[in-house]
């Protein structure tokens, strides 16, 4: 019974002292679900203006397409005019000449503007899908630590991966 005793007086510390580890890792568990779910969030409100940039980018396609549509039915127009007054006068060629010249040079220009827009706008949804991979390699730093937790270390590659390959998917539609 004495032996009963000292067995008993040993063992329950130890479980009781066992019992507080496991209380104090699910507490942490718990909080690293939160932590994860305020991440998935923010990702999903990242994904949410990647697709704002992209309808906006689609837009502005649309505007080039309508603007390329008017500029294909200016210059038939222009053509037109300049077939007719070829017949008619000779000697204004020269000056429709000029005309066709500078408005194909406004033309350019116009071009050359819109090019630069895309241009900037492609690159600052660059720039934001870098600098959010940049968050996520610093947010995936601070959380997993692979001595302490292998499995959400599997977990958050898995769901990093699948950020990524959305990243990828959200980067062609953009290109």
């Amino acid at each position: 019974m004495e032996l009963l005793e000292q067995i008993k007086d040993f063992l329950l510390p130890e479980l009781n002292a066992i019992r507080q580890e496991q209380a104090a890792m699910r507490q942490e568990q718990a909080a690293m679900r939160e932590r994860l779910n305020a991440i998935d969030l923010h990702l999903v409100e990242q994904s949410r203006r990647i697709d704002a940039l992209g309808q906006r980018i689609d837009e502005t396609n649309q505007r080039i397409d309508e603007t390329n549509q008017r500029m294909d039915r200016l210059h038939a127009e222009l053509s037109a005019r300049i077939d007719e007054t070829n017949q008619r006068i000779d000697r204004l060629q020269a000056e429709l000449s000029a005309r066709i010249e500078d408005s194909n040079k406004r033309t350019d220009a116009f071009y050359a503007d819109l090019l630069t827009r895309m241009d900037k706008l492609r690159v600052e949804v660059d720039a934001r899908i870098q600098e959010t991979r940049v968050r996520l390699d610093r947010l995936f730093e601070v959380i997993v630590r692979r001595d302490e937790h292998k499995e959400l270390e599997q977990w958050v590659r898995l769901w990093m991966r699948e950020v990524e390959r959305r990243i990828e998917s959200l980067e062609r539609k953009a290109a």
